[in-house]
């Protein structure tokens, strides 16, 4: 059995960010073994058109994503939750191979297990290219810097 991963279900509003912020974190430090950690070992995805299970599957995906988007720098921002279901959204930009840039939009839907893995996540993004001189997200490549703008604050 696994050690629980807090904050634990049912969520409050503060648990609710702080598990968020967590994933944020997570993902912007790009490490695919230890993102996968989050998720329960049965873990079922829908990314965009994607459908994966395990967290073996998991690890493979994100290591195609962070091979394919580069610089990749994400925010994440609580939109709702209730017991053991958190809906969020976000925006990350990076570029591609060619240096063309984009911003990547989308809605997550995620319920954990009673011990705080996230056991479903379904994933809608869409793209859009931007020009350099449009990106928001400047900070070093790892976490955002606690005084960085959040999605709402930069009007996305």
């Amino acid at each position: 059995m696994e050690a629980p991963r807090p904050p634990l279900p049912p969520f409050d509003a503060e648990a609710a960010a702080k598990k968020v912020r967590l994933a944020e974190d997570a993902w912007n430090a790009r490490d695919p073994e230890k993102v996968a950690l989050a998720y329960s070992p049965d873990s079922a995805w829908r990314n965009r058109a994607e459908f994966l299970a395990g967290r073996p599957a998991i690890v493979e995906f994100l290591r195609r994503k962070w091979a394919r988007e580069l610089d990749y720098r994400l925010i994440k921002e609580l939109w709702a939750f209730h017991g053991h279901r958190i809906a969020v959204r976000f925006a990350y930009e990076w570029h591609d191979d060619s240096g063309h840039w984009y911003r990547s939009y989308g809605n997550e839907n995620w319920e954990f297990d009673d011990l705080g893995y996230m056991r479903r996540r379904i994933a809608s993004i869409n793209d859009l290219p931007i020009r350099d001189g449009e990106r928001k997200y400047h900070w070093p490549l790892g976490r955002r810097p606690d005084d960085h703008p959040g999605l709402s604050e930069l009007g996305l």
